[in-house]
C-alpha cells in the first residue's frame, strides 16, 4: 500500500501572443481579486392556491442571480443574502400557470403569492413549453441541490421534456444537443446503449464518465469495470445532469465527470395518471412506453415498462428488449422520507459485425456475420433515506446494489473481410456482476464572518465480486450461449477470472462566500482501491499444420492495491446578477480496468504491465443570460493525462514452448500506457430567443436558435512508444458543432438539427484511413461527417402526435472502428430513417 498525493505533470509548450497573455491576466485578476460589497437582505413568501391552500413543492427562481428555491409543506420560500435592487422573480408549480414579478427592494421583503390553475386544453403546448422555460432557461445545475454541491463548476442539464425530437429511440444527438463538446457513438438499436465521450475520452458505452440514475450507479463496475450496458428510456426522464472533471470530488476520481439520470416524479395531484407512447419507425422499429404516477396520502410512486424491437438498416441486426422500473416513496415525517426503487432490463440483439473501408465504401449495409449475438440482464435495486436535521442541515443514506449479466457470442477474427464459417466454433465471452454500495451525504449550512457558508462531507464504500469467463460457443447460428470447451479443448482464447474489487472514498467540499460576489469551493476526496483478479488462462501453441505443440495452464493472479488523495478548488465571481465568471481545477485519476488487466482479443494485446492513469481537469468560464433573450456559456479548458491508456500499432508477439518472446509477423493494436498526454480548447453555447425580438406580442409563437460549438487541440507531450510524441490524441475532433432552429406556433413544434464533426483519430500513432483496406478495417481515422435531423410534434386534448426523419440528408458515414464485439472492424451509422409516436395522457 502507498500513499500517493499527485505525481508531478509534464506541462507542454504553448506559446501564446501579448495580446492572450494580457487577457488571461485580466481574467484571472477578475475572478480572484475583485470582491464587491453590499447590503445583505432577505425576500420570503408563501405561494398558496386561489383558495389559500399552501403549495408544496412549487418552485421559485430569480432570474438575475439564477437563484431556485423550493417551497416547504406550508408553501413558504426564502431566499437570503440578496443585494437590494430590481429583479424578476418566476413561480413554477405542477399544474399551475407559472407567475412572474418584477419586485424593487431595499429592506427585507415578504410576498404572498397565489397561483391560477392550468387548463391544458385551454393552452398551446407552445406556451406550456415556454412557461416551464422561463424557470429553467439557463440550464444548469444550482449552486446547492439536495446534498450536493455544484458551486464553480462547469454542468449542464438536459430538459428531456422540452426536446422535440426522437426520445423512443434515445437518439443521443437530439437528447444531448446542448451538451457542449460531446463525441458520440451511433449505435442504431433504439438508444438500448449510449456511448458518449469528449475532451479525448474514449465514448466507448460512456466508460469515462461516472453514470448514475437518481443519484447512484448504474455501471457495471464503477471502478473495476464502468461500463454502461443500461440506459434509461429518454421517455422516462425529466433530466439528464451533466457535470464536467471537477464532479470527481464528490462522484468519484474520473476524468469524464458525472453524467445523472434524473427521472420523472409521481404526479403529487393526482392518485393515478398515465402516460401511454406507442412509436412505429423505419427498418421495423417498434417501441412502447406506458407510465403510472400519482399520490396516495404519504404514498407516491412512479413506474413504467418499456418495449423496444427493431431489425436494423443492415441483414443480422435484429433486437428486443424489456425494461421495468419502478420508484416508491412513502413521507415517513416532515423531515424524513424513505425511497425505494427497482430496475429491470433485459435485451437481446443480433450483431452484423464490423466492415473494412473497401467494404463500407462499397456498401454500408453489407454483413458477413450471420451468428454473432449479445444479450444484457440487468438488475438494479436502490433504498434510500433523506432526512432534515433542520432548516439548515440535511443528510442523506443510498443503499445500491447490482444483480447484472452480460454475454457476447460470435466470429471474431482479426481479418475483418474472412466471411463467418459455420464450421469454426464461436467466441463466447460471459461477464456476471455482483456489487453493492453504500453512500451517506451530511450538507450543512452555517454562518461565517456574516457570510454564509455550505459544507459537504460524505463517504462511499463499494464492494464488488465479479467473473469473466472466455471461451469457444456452439458452431451453431442461434444465440445459445452455453460454452462448448469439450467439443473444441484446443481453442485458442480460453480463460475464467474472478474480480473481487473493493473501494471506500471520503470526500468533503466547502463553499466560501469571501464577499457578496466572490466564492471559493475547495474540496477533497481520499480513495482506497483495491482490484484484484483471480484465475488462469490456457496457452495454446499450434504448429503451422494446426496441431498442438502446448496447451497449458497458466495462473494469472493480481493485486492493485493503492491510496490517494484528490484535490480540486472551485471559484465564482458574480460580474453582475445575471452574469457569472467561474473556474475549477480538480485533480483525476483512472483505475486499471479488468478488462484491461486480462481479456484475448484477436484485435490487440494487453501490456502486462498496464498501471493506473492519472492528470487534472481545469476549466475557465462565462456563463449568464441577458433578459429573456440570450443564454451562454464560453469557456476554455485544459486536461492533461499521464501515463494515459490507449493504443498503437505494433507486431504482436506470443511465448513459444520454449517460454519465449517471438514475433508471430502480424500488426496488431497494443494497449497500455502509452504516455503524457495535454488536451486544451474553447467551448461555447448561445441560445437566442429570437420570438422576444421578431415576434415579441405574440404568446402562442416560439422561435429559438441555439449554437454549440467546441473547438479542441492536443498532443502525445511525451511517450516511450515510436511514432506516438507529438502526435494528436484520439477521439478528438478539432470541430464539434451541432446547431439547429426550435420553433412552433400553438399546439405544433418543431426542430431543425445540424451536426458536424471534423476528422478525428482512434488510435495514438494517428494512423490514417486506408480506403483500399479489404482485411482488417480497425485501424485508420473517422472522416468528417454531417448529419440533419427534423423532428415536429402536435398536442390535442389527452394525445400528442410526433414524428420526424434522422439523417434527413441520407449521408454515409460511421463514428467508430470497433476493436471487439460489436466488431470488429468499421460500425456503419444508419441512413436516412423516420418515426411517428401517438402519446395519450390521462
Amino acid at each position: 500500500m502507498r500513499l500517493k498525493v499527485f505525481s508531478g505533470f509534464v506541462i507542454p509548450k504553448l506559446v501564446l501572443s501579448a495580446v492572450e497573455v494580457k487577457v488571461i491576466i485580466s481574467m484571472v485578476t477578475l475572478l480572484f481579486c475583485c470582491m464587491t460589497v453590499a447590503g445583505q437582505l432577505t425576500i420570503s413568501g408563501t405561494v398558496t392556491d386561489q383558495k389559500g391552500n399552501p403549495l408544496q413543492g412549487a418552485e421559485v427562481y430569480l432570474t438575475q442571480t439564477q437563484a431556485l428555491v423550493s417551497t416547504d409543506e406550508n408553501g413558504k420560500f426564502l431566499f437570503e443574502d440578496v443585494p437590494g435592487g430590481k429583479y424578476d422573480l418566476v413561480v413554477f408549480a405542477f399544474e399551475y400557470r407559472v407567475h412572474e414579478q418584477e419586485i424593487t427592494y431595499d429592506q427585507d421583503f415578504e410576498l404572498n403569492i397565489q397561483l391560477e390553475p392550468l387548463q391544458a386544453q385551454q393552452l398551446s403546448e407552445v406556451v406550456l413549453t415556454q412557461e416551464r422555460e422561463k424557470v429553467f432557461a439557463l440550464q444548469k445545475l444550482k449552486t446547492v441541490e439536495g446534498t450536493a454541491i455544484y458551486a464553480g463548476k462547469k454542468s449542464e442539464v438536459v430538459l428531456v421534456g422540452n426536446i422535440p425530437g426522437n426520445l423512443a429511440a434515445n437518439n443521443p444527438r437530439q437528447i444531448y444537443s446542448q451538451v457542449v463538446g460531446l463525441n458520440i457513438f451511433d449505435y442504431g438499436d433504439a438508444g438500448l446503449q449510449l456511448n458518449i465521450g469528449g475532451r479525448g475520452l474514449d465514448p466507448n458505452r460512456t466508460a469515462n464518465f461516472n453514470v448514475r440514475q437518481n443519484g447512484y450507479d448504474i455501471s457495471a463496475d464503477a471502478l473495476g469495470y464502468p461500463e454502461s450496458y443500461y440506459t434509461p428510456p429518454a421517455e422516462a426522464l425529466d433530466q439528464i445532469q451533466v457535470v464536467r472533471g471537477a464532479a470527481s470530488l464528490q462522484y468519484g476520481p474520473q476524468f469524464g465527470g458525472l453524467v445523472n439520470f434524473r427521472f420523472k416524479q409521481p404526479n403529487p395531484n393526482k392518485k393515478i395518471e398515465l402516460v401511454s407512447r406507442q412509436t412505429v419507425g423505419s427498418f421495423g422499429l417498434f417501441t412502447s412506453f406506458n407510465s403510472l404516477s400519482g399520490t396516495v396520502g404519504d404514498f407516491s410512486y412512479y413506474t413504467y415498462f418499456n418495449y423496444k424491437q427493431g431489425n436494423g438498416f443492415r441483414p443480422n441486426s435484429n433486437f428486443n428488449s424489456r425494461n421495468y422500473f419502478g420508484h416508491f416513496g412513502y413521507q415517513l415525517s416532515d423531515k424524513t422520507k424513505l425511497s425505494f426503487e427497482a430496475t429491470f432490463l433485459n435485451y437481446l440483439a443480433k450483431q452484423p459485425g464490423g466492415l473494412t473501408d473497401a467494404q463500407f465504401i462499397e456498401n454500408p449495409e453489407f454483413s458477413n456475420r450471420d451468428r454473432n449475438w449479445f444479450n444484457v440482464d440487468w438488475k438494479l435495486f436502490s433504498l434510500r433515506l433523506e432526512h432534515q436535521f433542520s432548516p439548515k442541515t440535511d443528510f442523506s443514506l443510498n443503499l445500491f446494489t447490482l444483480d447484472a449479466a452480460r454475454r457476447a457470442l460470435g466470429f471474431r477474427t482479426n481479418r475483418v473481410s474472412q466471411p463467418d464459417d459455420p464450421n469454426e466454433p464461436r467466441e463466447l465471452l460471459i461477464d456476471n456482476f455482483q456489487n453493492w454500495g453504500a453512500e451517506a451525504r451530511l450538507l450543512t449550512r452555517y454562518k461565517l464572518k456574516d457570510k454564509d457558508a455550505v459544507l459537504l462531507l460524505g463517504t462511499k464504500y463499494y464492494q464488488t465480486s465479479n467473473d469473466q469467463r472466455q471461451g469457444p460457443g456452439t458452431t451453431a447460428a442461434d444465440p445459445d450461449f452455453e460454452f462448448a470447451s469439450q467439443d473444441f479443448p484446443n481453442y485458442e482464447r480460453q480463460s475464467q477470472f474472478d474480480f473481487p474489487n473493493r473501494n471506500v472514498a471520503f470526500f468533503g467540499e466547502n463553499i466560501f462566500n469571501l464577499s457578496d460576489r466572490f466564492s471559493l469551493t475547495p474540496g477533497f476526496r481520499f480513495e482506497y482501491i483495491k482490484t484484484e483478479s483471480e484465475g488462469s488462462f490456457r496457452n495454446i501453441v499450434l504448429d503451422l499444420a494446426g496441431n498442438v505443440l502446448l496447451n497449458e495452464e497458466i495462473p494469472d493472479n493480481r493485486t492493485f492495491e493503492r491510496n490517494f488523495l484528490l484535490l480540486g478548488l472551485g471559484a465564482s465571481y458574480k460580474i453582475l446578477p445575471s452574469m457569472e465568471l467561474y473556474g475549477n481545477f480538480s485533480q483525476n485519476y483512472r483505475s486499471v480496468t479488468f478488462n484491461d488487466i486480462r481479456i484475448i482479443n484477436p484485435s490487440f494485446q494487453i501490456d502486462p504491465n498496464i498501471s493506473d492513469e492519472d492528470g487534472f481537469t481545469a476549466d475557465l468560464g462565462i456563463r449568464g443570460r441577458f433578459n429573456d433573450i440570450l443564454t451562454y456559456d464560453l469557456s476554455a479548458f485544459g486536461l492533461l493525462y499521464d501515463d494515459r491508456l490507449g493504443e498503437v500499432l505494433r507486431n504482436e508477439t506470443r511465448t513459444n514452448a520454449e517460454g519465449e518472446e517471438i514475433e508471430t509477423g502480424r500488426v496488431v493494436r497494443f494497449r497500455g500506457n502509452i504516455g503524457t498526454a495535454f488536451i486544451y480548447g474553447l467551448e461555447s453555447f448561445a441560445d437566442v430567443n429570437l420570438k422576444s425580438i421578431l415576434f415579441p406580442g405574440s404568446e402562442k409563437a416560439k422561435l429559438n436558435y441555439f449554437v454549440n460549438l467546441a473547438l479542441t487541440n492536443s498532443e502525445y507531450t511525451q511517450s516511450e512508444q515510436n511514432n506516438v510524441e507529438g502526435n494528436q490524441v484520439e477521439f478528438i475532433p478539432e470541430i464539434n458543432l451541432k446547431t439547429g432552429l426550435s420553433f412552433g406556433y400553438g399546439n405544433l413544434l418543431g426542430s431543425l438539427q445540424y451536426t458536424y464533426l471534423s476528422e478525428q483519430f482512434t488510435d495514438a500513432t494517428n494512423a490514417l484511413q486506408d480506403v483500399n483496406d479489404n482485411q482488417r478495417g480497425i485501424e485508420g481515422t473517422i472522416p468528417a461527417y454531417d448529419i440533419m435531423d427534423f423532428s415536429l410534434s402536435y398536442s390535442w386534448k389527452m394525445l400528442k402526435l410526433e414524428a420526424g426523419v434522422n439523417n434527413l440528408l441520407d449521408n454515409s458515414y460511421f463514428t467508430r472502428r470497433a476493436t471487439g464485439y460489436p466488431g470488429p472492424g468499421i460500425i456503419p451509422a444508419e441512413p436516412r430513417t423516420f418515426y411517428t409516436t401517438l402519446q395519450l395522457k390521462l
